[in-house]
């Protein structure tokens, strides 16, 4: 069986070889530089891994794995613009480092080429695959617009921000897992529990996001943290105070996300100390512990050999106990 990191490894290699022209510059070197950053790699290795619970042959499902890694690449380029984000993987956002115009036409490239690579798959399942990344991108860009829809209120619902979580986050994780198994020659019981394993690990590895931008250890977690409370951006930290405070402790939070001029280090400080005062970083705790037990008790539920999920398993692990 082959771990999380022998296929992150794989397909770092393989991203690498990925042959793009060399001109027109401005298009393909855009390209060249968000995929070269240093990427955790999870989506591609995923569909590897998920192909491998059912087969042997994970190089069937190469293909596909690239194509996932190179639209969630697609997405993260054009969010940085919408978010306006200056910084990605801790390199200039790429409409810093060319203009906006081009991280549009090249993100455009990105999507167009990562249908191009899918068509690579095994001519057996490339319908059901082609099926599930249409559905999957479909719901990656709803999740978008509710997490840019959810910008400017304060009224979202812990359920509302659960489900724009799935749909920009885990979907793409779940869809990673079940594309693989597809290809991997898996049933559609067996498919479908995988997905469902994939969709609850990419709730609890979002969730854990945004616990980790406030109460990381700076030096592990390798950047500043505060960024989200400095942004005013809806985490799930964010969403549960401003349904549990009340009194002076609400006013003072409404207050920290009205003010535009501020000392960054005492906003989060200040915003931090209501979370602590709700018991949110426990709560959120809880939650993403509730979400790694279910996507546990599904990979039981296959009917496999254990060792064939225990790289799985060993993700999860990983996963919960990570610290950046």
């Amino acid at each position: 069986m082959f771990s999380l990191k022998e296929c992150q490894d794989l397909m770092q290699t393989r991203l690498k070889e990925m042959g793009l022209p060399d001109s027109p510059g401005n298009l393909y070197d855009p390209i060249r530089y968000i995929l070269e950053t240093d990427g955790k790699r999870i989506r591609p290795a995923l569909v590897l891994m998920g192909c491998n619970v059912f087969s042997d042959d994970i190089s069937q499902a190469i293909h596909a794995a690239m194509a996932i890694e190179v639209f969630h690449n697609f997405t993260l380029m054009h969010d940085d613009i919408m978010d306006q984000s200056v910084l990605r993987r801790n390199r200039p956002a790429v409409h810093i480092k060319w203009n906006q115009n081009i991280a549009i036409l090249s993100g455009d490239t990105m999507l167009i080429k990562a249908y191009e690579i899918l068509s690579g798959t095994p001519a057996s399942s490339l319908s059901s695959v082609l099926r599930l990344f249409n559905h999957t991108a479909l719901k990656v860009c709803e999740g978008q617009q509710y997490d840019m829809d959810f910008e400017y209120s304060r009224d979202i619902t812990l359920g509302e921000y659960l489900n724009m979580v799935e749909l920009k986050t885990a979907v793409l994780l779940a869809a990673a897992l079940k594309i693989g198994a597809v290809i991997g020659g898996a049933g559609d019981r067996e498919a479908d529990l995988l997905y469902e394993f994939g969709r609850n690990i990419g709730i609890a590895f979002q969730l854990q996001d945004d616990m980790l931008d406030v109460y990381a250890d700076p030096l592990i977690f390798g950047k500043v943290t505060g960024n989200d409370i400095v942004s005013n951006k809806k985490t799930v930290l964010l969403v549960q105070a401003l349904h549990a405070s009340a009194g002076q402790q609400r006013k003072e939070l409404i207050t920290w996300l009205k003010t535009e001029k501020f000392d960054r280090e005492e906003k989060i400080r200040c915003m931090k100390d209501i979370y602590d005062q709700l018991s949110l970083e426990s709560a959120t705790t809880s939650m993403v512990k509730g979400y790694h037990h279910k996507a546990l008790a599904i990979l039981d539920n296959l009917s496999c050999h254990s060792e064939r999920t225990a790289p799985l398993k060993q993700f999860t692990e990983s996963l919960i106990n990570r610290k950046k």
